[in-house]
């Protein structure tokens, strides 16, 4: 007697189905829970200044100096702590406008060279408004 194995001829198939929804499914979950901030990745802690708060400028240049001396230039990182380095960047975001405003942030614990470094720059350069960013007094 004579067994057949219909076993063998059928050809082995991957249902794609489950996997796509499981994709789909983790798309969406990242999607949700990413943050878009982009000033989330530094974390600042301002210096405190008495005054009043001025109103936000359009458009402003963004030039950060973390705890650590790094330059940050809008979205771009400066990637050699020196003058030319920041400068190139600086004339590389900003373009040929000096009359566009600058805001300075600067960590409260960020070596004070640094800060001057970036002044000189901005100075060097030819921005004339350079403002500073300070935190609120923290009242008792």
């Amino acid at each position: 007697m004579r067994i057949r194995d219909d076993r063998a001829q059928e050809e082995p198939e991957i249902n794609l189905v489950p996997l796509i929804d499981v994709i789909l499914v983790l798309i969406i979950f990242f999607v949700i829970t990413t943050t878009f901030d982009s000033r989330s990745m530094l974390q600042l802690q301002l210096p405190s200044a008495t005054g009043e708060p001025v109103a936000a400028q359009a458009q402003a240049l963004s030039v950060l100096v973390n705890a650590d001396g790094r330059y940050f230039v809008d979205e771009h990182e400066v990637l050699r702590p020196d003058i030319d380095a920041l400068k190139q960047t600086l004339q590389q975001v900003a373009g040929s406008d000096r009359s566009r405003p600058v805001l300075l942030r600067a960590d409260a614990r960020t070596p004070h060279q640094a800060v001057v470094t970036a002044l000189d720059a901005l100075g060097q350069l030819g921005f004339r408004k350079i403002n500073i960013a300070t935190a609120p007094e923290a009242r008792p």
